[in-house]
């Protein structure tokens, strides 16, 4: 008896996204899972099976708006993300999840997306962090010389001024645990859309 193997062909085409949107949520309640899910709904995104997958924004991939990006959602769909999660059951500690965005001035190379979570901070600080480590990443690709040790601000205009780096920003939630010791959970995702 031998050993019989099976080979399974991938499609020729790559499954390279054509657009994205980005969205957050907030959920509160007795159940960390159920929380969780709460937050899904708030970002509108709760029908779908998400996977996680890493910080690469496609090569020529088109922005669209979260009410746009929601009507190509079929329910049950796969669904590509890059999420950021965070969550406690600690009455009025501070949260945030944010996603950057970096995109560089030639749209047929790649930009890079970066998740981010926290605890303490604002929602606007984790929101620039977010942004400042998808930026750096991606002047690192593209060989843009700038100091690691400057504050975001001043790496900013470095990017800018490259004329490398076009488009910098973020998605953040931040929240307060729920004041009666319910789960309190925040998300931000960029979703990718596969279709035309």
């Amino acid at each position: 008896m031998s050993a019989r193997s099976t080979v399974i062909s991938l499609p020729e085409a790559k499954m390279v996204p054509k657009k994205v949107f980005f969205t957050k949520g907030v959920g509160v309640h007795k159940e960390r899972l159920h929380s969780f899910e709460l937050a899904l709904r708030d970002a509108g995104i709760q029908q779908c099976n998400l996977v996680n997958v890493s910080s690469i924004f496609p090569p020529n991939c088109e922005i669209i708006s979260r009410e746009e990006g929601i009507k190509h959602l079929k329910e049950g769909q796969i669904t590509f993300v890059v999420m950021a999660r965070n969550e406690a059951k600690e009455p009025n500690r501070l949260m945030a999840a944010s996603i950057g965005l970096a995109v560089p001035a030639d749209k047929t190379t790649y930009g890079y997306l970066s998740e981010h979570h926290g605890f303490g901070v604002t929602g606007q600080k984790a929101g620039e962090y977010a942004e400042d480590l998808a930026a750096s990443m991606l002047a690192s690709t593209l060989g843009i010389d700038f100091n690691i040790k400057t504050d975001w601000d001043e790496r900013k205009e470095v990017f800018k001024l490259s004329g490398k780096i076009i488009t910098t920003r973020n998605t953040t939630q931040s929240a307060e645990g729920n004041k009666d010791g319910l789960w309190t959970s925040v998300i931000a995702a960029a979703v990718f859309i596969m279709d035309d």
